[in-house]
């Protein structure tokens, strides 16, 4: 199997798991935050929604400096559940495409993350992806499940059953 095809089924799988948890946020509660020095939850929500499109700048440039704040891949909070829903869908997009455009060779190649020029890593590019944007965004996606239990809204079952949605429930 291809790198490419298997971060492409990864991608539609994570992004389906993104829906799903997206789907849940409460509208009227982007301030909200469980802890002084948490996210607020409408920042995290776009988060999630947003990261997705991390892959195709991670495939399609050679590096990203952090400082740059390149609005295409910051998270911006929504109003509505269906304007988040829309970037996820839209970010879900960009990956997939990317992913379709890019070569196994290509994901060979370095890449580097840099804040205001200074290199912070630098990894083969399927190792960024891996590390920087797909297992970065379960760990956010995972940050924003809690958040959902602590307002009250239903879990979903991500990586298997939830205590919402299980078998049974």
């Amino acid at each position: 199997m291809k790198i490419t095809e298997l971060y492409l089924a990864l991608i539609e799988r994570e992004g389906e798991a993104n829906r799903h948890a997206l789907e849940r946020v409460p509208e009227g509660k982007n301030d909200w935050k469980p802890h002084e020095k948490s996210m607020e939850l409408g920042y995290l929500a776009a988060l999630v929604a947003v990261m997705p499109a991390w892959l195709a700048m991670m495939i399609e440039s050679d590096s990203y400096d952090l400082a740059d704040k390149d609005p295409r891949f910051q998270p911006e909070k929504h109003a509505s559940t269906q304007a988040l829903l829309a970037t996820a869908d839209r970010s879900l997009a960009l990956a997939k495409q990317a992913l379709r455009n890019a070569s196994d060779e290509s994901l060979m190649k370095g890449w580097e993350l840099k804040w205001s020029g200074q290199k912070l890593s630098e990894d083969p590019r399927w190792m960024a992806i891996a590390n920087g944007a797909l297992t970065h965004m379960a760990h956010h996606r995972g940050q924003l499940t809690v958040y959902l239990r602590l307002l009250g809204a239903k879990v979903p079952a991500i990586y298997g059953p939830s205590a919402d949605e299980r078998p049974g429930a």
